[in-house]
């Protein structure tokens, strides 16, 4: 009888124990995840206002585009950004008039698949700088969409979208303005693509994009 109680006794403290590390392993994380979140954040928003001032200078506008901004969710305009996801629109202000925008578009056609890009456009029409976030392009060929590989993306800056320049929206190969890339056409033609495809969007939602 007496050792059915010891083995009792001992289950409970073990248990006790055990309880007591958990609880001290929970309020321990909860500890440090307060104390990091904070940074981590910071560090995002960092890294994302530092591309963002890649594609639309910072001296353009004054406000934080990061805490201004609407979601696309119309279909007919998300098939134009290659996606039927909901789009966050950063909107970029100066003075309180609207001075840009910056949003996310896809490539669906690029050579190795989806190629994901972060388009800048003043309230003008004018492109004001693209990056490409993501993609699987093939080494020393399609990867050239990348700014530190080739300033090939750098042929958008300035660049708007009317009816009369419209043709002028394609690789050279296809009788437009802009460069390919020997060997890998198909990827420069996707990202003009999707930069013409976003700038057909923009001008088809207008002004909406600033409300």
């Amino acid at each position: 009888m007496s050792s059915s109680v010891s083995l009792w006794q001992t289950m409970a403290r073990s248990a006790g124990k055990l309880s007591l590390f958990v609880g001290l392993s929970v309020v321990l994380l909860l500890a440090v995840k307060q104390l990091t979140d904070s940074p981590i954040a910071d560090a995002e928003r960092a890294t994302l206002l530092n591309t963002f001032n890649q594609v639309l200078p910072p001296e353009l506008y004054d406000n934080d585009p990061l805490k201004d901004t609407m979601q696309i969710t119309d279909p007919n305009l998300l098939v134009q950004l290659g996606t039927l996801s909901p789009v966050t629109v950063y909107r970029a202000r100066k003075n309180g008039q609207p001075a840009g925008l910056l949003l996310t578009s896809i490539a669906p056609n690029g050579y190795s698949g989806n190629i994901t890009l972060l388009v800048g456009v003043m309230a003008d029409g004018r492109v004001s700088g693209v990056r490409v976030l993501k993609h699987q392009e093939t080494p020393g060929l399609g990867d050239k969409i990348e700014i530190h590989k080739s300033p090939w993306i750098l042929e958008f800056n300035g660049r708007n979208l009317r009816d009369d320049n419209e043709p002028r929206w394609a690789v050279k190969k296809d009788g437009g303005d802009f460069d390919q890339f020997t060997g890998a056409t198909i990827t420069p033609r996707a990202v003009v693509q999707a930069v013409r495809k976003t700038l057909e969007m923009i001008n088809q939602a207008g002004g909406s994009l600033y409300e």
